[in-house]
């Protein structure tokens, strides 16, 4: 209803009406839905009559599901009226499967007991216990198959998480509060994962190392990480591949790429394997670009995960990768508009010239776990990497800049009316790099009454080979062109040197060796219900490079009162040191700067997470506080995702905010969330001041970095603190799931992203010069999907279709909004000398068609 006030309808000026009739309408699909469900709840104990806590609950080929809390109990809505099997499963211990058909509204009391499974035990059970003691969030690894994402990753989830900031959807880098790419750590099966290092755009980048179709945890932590986890300043991801406990497997197809992967164990349980393969190319994607052209992306790999059994005490596995990514671009034809609706631009630009990137990485690591009892648990580990990347290109580009002519009643509306400036620019690359890391390392853990104790040691060697070889002319109506002076009758003039905006050429070799060790422990103090832990350790590594010995000490606590409602508190603090590896050596030139000591971050985080009900569906709040000190930095920039630092410079800095997240069954049976963060992050580059040069009048005539003789005045400024170049002050990012109310075969999966403008500047200016600011980051993917297979759909025995467990199709809508987002600027001169910044857009609306087989 809309009451007029005024000349205006009420809902015009009052703008909670649409939002109360969006409520009302939620609230009657809300209760549509439930009428279709049934309830079962219950407790969960082991075979010791211990009760356990994060024990997965899900319905057997239907989404959703749950976890069982601190006390075992647990509570699930469930479809109503057909046959269904639920199953329980936590590492470890032995799944436990139950049918049942149950009518609406009907509430089903289930108490399953769980016996301890005799197969080895990774290190991330005793932890699991533990886990909302930690900062570590857990995410449920099936949720990548349904996030509408153009790179279909694991990482495409940790963007939708609070503190995470990326702007950039056809990459898979992440920045987390306030951090960079470089600053993030990544392990599977306990194995640290590196990535290329040449790669200076996500259309260059193919695939993550992540494989989600082998993937059973995905543990991450935004902050405050314990001592076992490495030496970097911002995060951790840490994942677990697949242990199999039958044959099984899946194939996806897209317009993206394909993906399958096989998993089974022999008879006698002693041997078990991973296999897969994915192949990628977003040739689809890339064609709808600005800038046109021959792409021709391909990306594959091939991941294995081989597990042998030498006896009841003593495991052997083998991780295995092979990736192949190679980017080719001939680049044709760019038209940009820009500039204001008064003053419209259009950049239009002509190629020549071909860019070809490949980035080929091995990387094969060795395990032997050993658990001599219950208690104990040792593993030793060998492990290579090799990334071998060339980056090649020679392009040359002849633009225009014209003026676009803005009347509408013109009959040249929207036509270059006059040019503004022409010119021409040339790049040219010839870069290789070759790097090989290898490692041993040993591991252990001890677990004793209210004692738990984890301790390793790890050897790294390093091994650099680079080439790099890189110019770029810029010429505006030939005025760089090298013209001798005039000189009558002087056969031999002077030499005129090219002028080259940037130039760079140098070769590096290097072979450095690491040392690190850790050792903590966690108590668990107070009465049986674990209410108040803590964790405390400390990490130590030495560096034959620059000599630099690093003690990083780290604690937490957590404290769980026996309050009404389900709260924990936690406060961890702790120093994380991060040594540079290669790209925080090198300068814009390719140099090699030697005395390069580790970057330090002092990290403060204080959080609480609340169990909840809402709607009478469990839900989960968390927030932190956190604020983070920041020394001997090296400041760098970011252009897309490639990182160049400033190696001879040093700075500090702070980094501030707050993270929330809820998450919970929005939709029963199914999990969505939200989350939001607001930060600020500083940094004061020593010696980076300059002068300003005044006249006999007072006026400003111009600054520079060294005092003016010919200034009356010249006066020293010293910028102080300024933005990073991840000082993303706001973001909001939203996974939302739901499905039709009388027929849950039909989905939707929506991921929304909100960040605000990043800070950029001219380029080859000082850092603080850097005081422009990007648009907003405004992005929406949608997916809708059908399950053709699935608990609905019967066979007969001969069928080969019963041997699928579930089949979906799904339709996905990449930036829904057809929102132009800018990741980088692309500047020219006009004829003036005035220059331009010209936004390089990302990716425009498109569509994708995705097939999902599981058996």
């Amino acid at each position: 209803m809309c009451n007029k006030t005024g000349n205006q309808p009420f809902c015009m000026n009052n703008k909670y009406c649409f939002l109360i009739a969006l409520v009302l309408l939620f609230s009657q699909v809300v209760d549509a839905q439930e009428k279709e469900w049934a309830t079962i709840k219950g407790k969960i104990k082991d075979d010791r009559n211990k009760s356990l806590e994060l024990v997965n609950i899900s319905m057997m080929g239907i989404a959703g599901g749950t976890i069982s809390d601190k006390y075992g109990t647990f509570e699930l809505k469930v479809p109503a009226g057909k046959k269904i099997k639920v199953v329980f499963s936590f590492v470890g211990y032995e799944s436990q499967e139950y049918d049942i058909l149950l009518t609406p509204g009907e509430i089903k009391i289930i108490e399953p007991v769980m016996p301890e499974s005799a197969e080895m035990l990774p290190d991330i059970i005793i932890q699991d216990e533990r886990l909302r003691n930690t900062n570590l969030q857990r995410i449920d690894p099936k949720e990548v198959d349904v996030i509408p994402s153009i790179t279909g990753s694991i990482e495409s989830l940790i963007k939708t998480l609070p503190g995470v900031a990326s702007n950039n959807e056809l990459s898979s880098q992440y920045s987390v509060r306030g951090g960079n790419f470089d600053e993030n750590l990544v392990y599977v099966d306990d194995i640290e994962i590196y990535r290329p290092f040449l790669i200076r755009s996500g259309q260059q980048e193919g695939m993550s190392f992540l494989n989600s179709d082998l993937t059973s945890s995905i543990l991450f932590s935004a902050g405050g990480f314990d001592s076992k986890y490495g030496d970097k300043m911002s995060s951790v991801l840490d994942i677990k591949y697949k242990r199999p406990l039958e044959f099984a497997g899946s194939v996806s197809a897209s317009l993206l790429g394909a993906t399958a992967h096989l998993e089974g164990i022999t008879k006698d349980q002693r041997f078990s394997y991973l296999f897969g393969v994915r192949y990628k190319t977003n040739q689809y994607v890339l064609n709808a670009m600005e800038t046109k052209g021959d792409y021709q992306p391909e990306f594959f790999d091939i991941q294995t995960l081989f597990r042998y059994k030498l006896n009841e005490k003593l495991e052997l596995s083998f991780l295995g990768n092979f990736a192949n990514n190679k980017f080719q671009l001939v680049p044709e034809t760019r038209e940009t508009n820009f500039g204001t609706i008064n003053e419209a631009k259009r950049l239009t630009i002509y190629f020549d010239g071909k860019e070809v990137d490949k980035y080929i990485t091995y990387l094969g690591a060795l395990k032997l776990s050993y658990k001599p009892t219950k208690e104990l648990q040792l593993s030793f580990i060998t492990s290579g990497f090799n990334s071998n990347e060339s980056e090649t290109f020679d392009i040359q580009g002849q633009y225009w800049i014209g003026r676009v002519e803005t009347g509408l009643g013109q009959s040249d509306f929207g036509e270059v009316t006059s040019t503004d400036g022409v010119g021409t620019f040339l790049n040219h690359a010839r870069n290789y790099l070759n790097a090989t890391v290898l490692t041993a390392e040993h591991r252990g853990s001890w677990e004793s009454g209210i004692n738990f104790t984890t301790w390793g040691i790890k050897y790294q060697n390093e091994i650099i080979a680079d080439q790099l070889h890189e110019w770029e002319l810029i010429d505006s109506a030939g005025f760089t062109l090298p013209r001798p002076a005039d000189e009558i009758a002087n056969p031999n003039p002077a030499v005129t040197p090219l002028n080259m905006p940037f130039f760079a050429k140098s070769h590096a070799n290097l072979n450095t060796n690491r040392y690190s060790s850790f050792i903590q422990n966690t108590w668990n103090l107070g009465n049986e219900k674990r209410e108040f832990v803590i964790t405390g350790g400390v990490r130590a590594q030495y560096w034959d490079f620059n000599n630099e010995f690093l003690l990083s000490p780290r604690a937490s606590l957590s404290y769980h009162p026996t309050w009404k409602n389900d709260l924990l508190f936690r406060f961890s603090a702790g120093y994380y040191y991060q040594p540079p590896f290669y790209k925080e050596l090198r300068d814009f030139y390719g140099n090699i700067v030697e005395d390069q000591k580790a970057q330090k971050s002092i990290h403060l985080v204080s959080g609480m997470d609340w169990n909840l009900t809402i709607w009478g569906r469990p839900f989960k709040f968390i927030t932190e506080v956190y604020y983070k000190f920041l020394d001997d930095l090296i400041p760098y920039e970011v252009d897309n995702v490639r990182i160049r630092y400033y190696a001879n410079q040093r700075s500090k800095g702070y980094a501030t905010g707050i993270d929330m997240k809820i998450n919970g069954e929005f939709v029963p049976g199914i999990e969505s969330w939200a989350s939001m963060s607001i930060m600020k992050t500083e940094e004061d580059i020593y010696g980076d001041y300059y002068y300003n040069y005044y006249n006999a009048d007072g006026e400003l005539t111009g600054t520079g970095p060294e005092p003016n003789p010919e200034a009356v005045n010249n006066q020293k400024v010293e910028p102080g603190y300024i933005p990073r170049p991840t000082d993303q002050r706001f973001r909001f990012s939203l996974f939302f799931q739901d499905y039709l109310p009388m027929n849950s075969t039909y989905k939707m999966h929506l991921a929304l992203y909100f960040g605000s403008s990043l800070p950029f500047g001219p380029p080859k200016s000082a850092p603080y010069q850097h005081t422009f600011r990007m648009p907003s980051y405004r992005r929406v993917d949608i997916g809708f999907s059908k399950q053709l297979i699935g608990q609905h759909t019967r066979f007969n025995a001969s069928n080969p279709l019963g041997k699928i467990n579930s089949m979906w199709l799904s339709l996905e809508v990449f930036n829904l909004l057809q929102v132009n987002n800018t990741i980088s600027y692309i500047w020219v001169t006009d004829v003036s000398g005035r220059q331009y910044a010209v936004p390089n857009y990302l990716t425009p609306r498109q569509l994708n068609l995705k097939l999902v087989v599981k058996f």
